[in-house]
């Protein structure tokens, strides 16, 4: 009879202890789970923050291949990604410093743009640019919250008669 007592209360003790695993199992997958959620967001604001990014870089280059040496002036750009439409505003390129040059190589790509002067000087300078964008999302690429703000050096070999606003 006391062995059969026994077996009783082990029965009993055996479903307790396998509800507290089931238990603490379930709260293992729960955290795994949010974890999980948890890095795939931020993986996705990284995705949404680079994109950014690359629009107001595309931006830049728009900017850059125009001659925005004579009349620098802010613009605005829509610039699409992977379907997302990023609003990029560039302010106006800034000249930082323009020095002029003394000569260039015969073999220099950049000399055919250089002027002669009447002395045999080279009317050209070298000129330093900041420009400037900021990126705001629209659209459907409004729900990401993605901004950014990209500041870029450029250099531009210019004549003497495109120096502009950096003479």
């Amino acid at each position: 009879m006391n062995q059969l007592t026994t077996l009783r209360k082990q029965r009993g003790v055996t479903l307790v202890i396998g509800l507290i695993m089931l238990v603490l199992i379930t709260l293992m997958v729960t955290t795994a789970f949010m974890l999980s959620n948890t890095n795939l967001k931020a993986v996705g604001n990284m995705q949404f923050r680079d994109e950014a990014i690359a629009a107001a870089n595309v931006a830049i280059e728009r900017v850059v291949s125009d001659d925005f040496t004579l009349a620098p002036a802010a613009s605005n750009h829509n610039v699409n990604i992977g379907g997302a439409v990023y609003t990029v505003s560039v302010a106006a390129p800034n000249c930082i410093r323009s020095v002029p040059l003394k000569s260039l190589p015969p073999t220099d790509p950049d000399a055919v743009q250089c002027t002669i002067g009447s002395s045999g000087a080279v009317l050209c300078y070298e000129t330093m640019w900041e420009i400037d964008a900021t990126v705001s999302p629209t659209g459907a690429a409004l729900a990401t919250g993605a901004v950014a703000r990209v500041k870029q050096g450029v250099n531009k070999r210019v004549n003497v008669t495109n120096l502009g606003a950096c003479g």
